[in-house]
């Protein structure tokens, strides 16, 4: 029984890895910390374009929730990582912001419109494993977060909105990641 109790003992005293869940080959990690504040994972799925895998993309949230209107009216904290499965210029991913803006935030296109010029000062082209990160904190505004640690933050909560629109909105880039993103 000594053996066992000390295998035990030794075993809990082992750092325990954070829990992921495994998306298109990407291992998604269960949680995020956003400025202190625990956020949870509420989906992750695969971005396509035609049938090309673009990136594994995963929403994380101070609750899990499928209610896509819910989320996009609270003013609460949120992060998208977007872990890319192939090379994309970063013109590509300007322009899919731009066409969501188009879509889902028409109204405010003009006003929404400098914000994704900030993001084009930070932004790489991306290639494949390589992570991107999108972020909204009230109070502080949306961050994109460049793979190496490059970082740009558009003040206010509108851009914030419009952005997640991109995955959430009426019209999303891809309906099927929106429904994974929801944990449908």
């Amino acid at each position: 029984m000594r053996p066992l109790a000390a295998a035990l003992a030794v075993a809990l005293a082992l750092p325990v890895p954070a829990l992921a869940r495994g998306v298109a080959g990407v291992e998604v990690p269960e949680s995020a910390t956003l400025s202190g504040q625990p956020l949870t994972l509420n989906g992750a799925g695969i971005r396509r374009k035609f049938f090309v895998q673009v990136y594994v993309g995963a929403l994380y949230l101070p609750a899990r929730t499928g209610d896509a209107a819910a989320i996009l009216a609270a003013d609460a904290p949120w992060l998208v990582s977007m872990t890319f499965r192939r090379d994309v210029d970063k013109e590509k991913i300007l322009e899919a912001f731009r066409e969501s803006f188009e879509r889902n935030s028409e109204s405010e296109l003009a006003q929404l419109l400098p914000g994704l010029a900030r993001f084009g000062e930070v932004l790489p082209d991306l290639s494949s494993g390589q992570v991107l990160t999108v972020d909204y904190r009230p109070g502080i505004g949306t961050t994109l977060t460049a793979p190496g640690g490059a970082a740009v933050t558009v003040p206010g909560r509108a851009f914030g909105v419009a952005i997640l629109r991109s995955w959430l909105g009426d019209r999303p880039a891809d309906d099927d990641l929106k429904k994974a993103m929801l944990g449908r």
